[in-house]
């Protein structure tokens, strides 16, 4: 696949002395959802607002469509962004707040309240057009910014935390329904997280960012059952990683040998959805002590100290956990390792 409608050529980009984003290079595709997943401070947000022109590289371009827009003001780009906050209109009704782009792009009057008629339709507020944003739930607000972005048929979509101000419950649900309307209207995506299960759910390649910089580009399935980096591998799930070395296929550590790992490999990642309590001894296990429990409702999040380090499980909740302080014995299921 030609990765080559949203082109990222070495941005990089200052706050002061202090390097926000270094060397940041990625092609996306047209109509891909591409998410930019990292803690606080990895230079995701950072990004994001060098592709929309509200702040401009030290160095590198940005290229749309086969255009350096790195020059252009946000307005001269054709991109819709949708903010963590909204930036709602509260004076203006929903299709006042829709409309607004098409108003300041000079579109006449009819045609712009036909097609922010025709966007709120598309997000579902075909029958709240003349309410106001303080008379809508979060949700519904939402909505109304995913809206007002699609309105103006952007080349590329850019979604900074849209999500971040909902409920558990209204994430997942608008979640789905973001993804279905992007691969709906087959728009180039690209969606700032720090929430794993959004960037893993959501996306067809998740870019996992740290400290300014790419570490680890690749598809969510890949990503998590193969990572090549160590961050990604301690940051993607619920994971531990266990420090060693490796001869003849065996690596080792202390409290840990397991056989099958390739040469070279240096670190064990153990991932805690797949890791189970054991009353017996065996291959792939290992032995600790419980330090800590936590009833999740469909799961328990168990810590438990070995040798080499603590090591997090998550057993379903239906199967019995030791107590704490308790010596345990610790299974890797088929799958659950990972050597780097």
């Amino acid at each position: 696949m030609s990765r080559d409608f949203l082109r990222l050529q070495h941005l990089n980009a200052h706050y002061g002395n202090a390097l926000a984003a270094q060397d940041i290079s990625l092609n996306i595709d047209k109509g891909e959802l591409v998410s930019l997943l990292g803690p606080s401070g990895c230079g995701k947000t950072t990004t994001l607002r060098m592709i929309a022109g509200f702040v401009q590289p030290t160095s590198g371009e940005v290229v749309i469509d086969g255009k350096d827009v790195t020059g252009l003001a946000p307005h001269r780009r054709n991109i819709g962004v949708v903010f963590q906050s909204y930036a709602l209109f509260p004076h203006l009704t929903v299709l006042g707040n829709v409309a607004f782009g098409l108003s300041m792009r000079a579109v006449p009057k009819a045609e712009r309240l036909e097609r922010a008629r025709a966007a709120a339709e598309l997000v579902g507020l075909g029958k709240f057009v003349d309410r106001y944003p303080g008379q809508l739930s979060g949700g519904q607000q939402q909505r109304v910014a995913l809206a007002r972005a699609l309105v103006i048929e952007p080349s590329v979509l850019l979604l900074d935390e849209p999500l971040s101000n909902l409920d558990a419950h209204l994430r997942g649900e608008m979640r789905s329904e973001i993804r279905a309307l992007q691969q709906r209207l087959s728009i180039t995506t690209v969606f700032v997280t720090h929430d794993q299960a959004e960037a893993l759910a959501m996306s067809d390649r998740v870019v996992v960012m740290s400290a300014g910089k790419i570490v680890e580009v690749g598809d969510p399935r890949t990503l998590c059952d193969h990572p090549t980096h160590e961050f990604t591998a301690s940051f993607l799930g619920e994971r531990a990683v266990i420090t060693g070395e490796t001869h003849e296929g065996v690596f080792t550590a202390p409290g840990f040998r397991w056989d099958g790992a390739p040469a070279g490999a240096t670190r064990a990642v153990l991932r805690a959805a797949r890791l189970r309590f054991s009353p017996d001894a065996g291959p792939e296990v290992f032995a600790g002590t419980v330090v800590s429990s936590a009833y999740l409702g469909d799961a328990v999040e168990t810590d438990v100290t070995t040798p080499s380090g603590r090591v997090r499980l998550l057993t379903p909740s239906d199967q019995p956990v030791p107590p704490v302080g308790s010596a345990c014995r610790v299974h890797a299921l088929p799958g659950s390792i990972t050597f780097i």
